[in-house]
């Protein structure tokens, strides 16, 4: 069995001929230059790219397979220099009835195992959106209809940053998945806790023991990837390993979930929109404390705290460990420069974070930069919270 690091919520910005994918990400997102990150500068093994159902991507696909350093393998995925193995994703946004009987959307996860299935996938799915082309589009099936629409092309279907204000089912949608997928819940192998919510949050709801827990970084930029990943414990590196790891079969499992202190999420606590400032308080907030305004944001730990059925953190047995981990890019001052630096030394971001003692770091950034960094890394930073969409600071 090997130990990998896998980020499976990556998001392409633009194709290579400059077609828009996902508007809000960087111009240098390419199916291409994801791939050469993870292999050169990140140290991950396994990346979902979630943007793959689009027509413009998928020739994208064709084109990289087509130049000799990728493949596709038997056991699903694209092996790119024998050192990355690419998952082909897209990221649906369903048509939702809230627990209030109004409209809500929600974002899900499919993960295909080949090239085939994603195409055809991506070819039905063009009489449920308007725009396929474009990422994150919204379809007008549920997400209950959505995923027998997965499974007909070998996929499977996980919750996106199931607790976000926006766009998430816990978030705006509903206190409970199982009302949402009903008798197919247990097709539902895992959800995906997003930045501004961590394990001990998430197992103080019941119908989530069940349920594995993925930390991946929704990166819209390169520096993003692998802001949040997880450890798994697999025999290669392939789309069946990891169907085996989040359900823990022969010996394949999540050994630990990587991510942010919740507090650096930009949606941890409550907003309120017209003073425009972070309200503190006793969770849950509902309401600003300085003009008594309903017009917030709501926090993730106030969402959580206002449905939760458990009281204690307990979590089940077999849940994989939470780690803290701050990446580079958030620590004071590291900036673009000091990176390429310690990558020129070390070789990946993985190895600076999980390798490197004090002194080796020392040696090239110097003592104050290099105690910032083993500071992070051992969660002994102080950090100031973030919300309504703008993310915290470590001091």
């Amino acid at each position: 069995m090997n130990e990998v690091f896998a980020d499976l919520h990556v998001h392409i910005g633009r194709s290579e001929k400059g077609k828009p994918i996902k508007i809000t990400a960087a111009k240098s997102l390419n199916f291409a230059n994801i791939a050469k990150e993870c292999v050169e500068k990140k140290g991950i093994q396994i990346v979902g790219i979630i943007d793959c159902g689009s027509p413009y991507v998928i020739e994208d696909i064709e084109k990289f397979l087509s130049q000799g350093d990728a493949y596709e393998i038997p056991d699903g995925g694209i092996i790119y220099k024998d050192k990355v193995c690419i998952i082909l994703g897209s990221e649906i946004e369903t048509s939702e009835i809230n627990d209030e009987g109004n409209t809500g959307s929600a974002h899900n996860l499919c993960y295909f195992p080949k090239l085939a299935d994603i195409k055809a996938f991506s070819h039905e799915m063009r009489n449920h959106i308007k725009n396929i082309t474009l990422s994150s589009q919204r379809a007008d099936i549920s997400a209950y209809e959505l995923i027998d629409i997965v499974e007909k092309y070998h996929g499977i279907l996980i919750p996106a940053h199931c607790f976000t204000p926006h766009k998430s089912f816990y978030g705006n949608c509903t206190s409970s998945l199982k009302r949402i997928f009903k008798e197919k819940y247990d097709k539902i192998l895992a959800i995906e806790l997003g930045l501004s919510s961590d394990t001990f949050l998430a197992d103080k709801i019941s119908e989530l023991e069940e349920k594995a827990f993925l930390t991946n970084s929704d990166a819209h930029s390169l520096p993003r990837i692998a802001r949040e990943y997880n450890k798994m414990q697999l025999e290669s590196i392939s789309f069946k390993e990891f169907l085996k790891a989040l359900k823990g079969e022969d010996g394949r499992k999540i050994l630990s979930n990587y991510g942010l202190d919740p507090k650096l999420g930009k949606y941890h606590r409550t907003y309120c929109e017209v003073c425009h400032k972070r309200i503190p308080g006793m969770a849950p907030v509902t309401k600003c404390n300085t003009c008594d305004s309903r017009n917030i944001t709501m926090g993730v730990y106030d969402r959580i705290e206002m449905i939760k059925d458990k009281q204690d953190t307990q979590s089940p047995k077999g849940r994989p460990d939470y780690i803290y981990q701050i990446p580079l890019t958030f620590i004071p001052g590291v900036g673009e420069k000091t990176i390429h630096k310690l990558l020129d030394h070390f070789g990946t971001e993985m190895t600076i974070l999980h390798k490197l003692s004090n002194d080796d770091i020392e040696a090239v950034v110097g003592k104050k930069i290099a105690n910032n960094i083993i500071s992070a890394r051992d969660g002994k930073s102080h950090i100031v919270e973030g919300g309504g969409g703008v993310y915290g600071k470590v001091e």
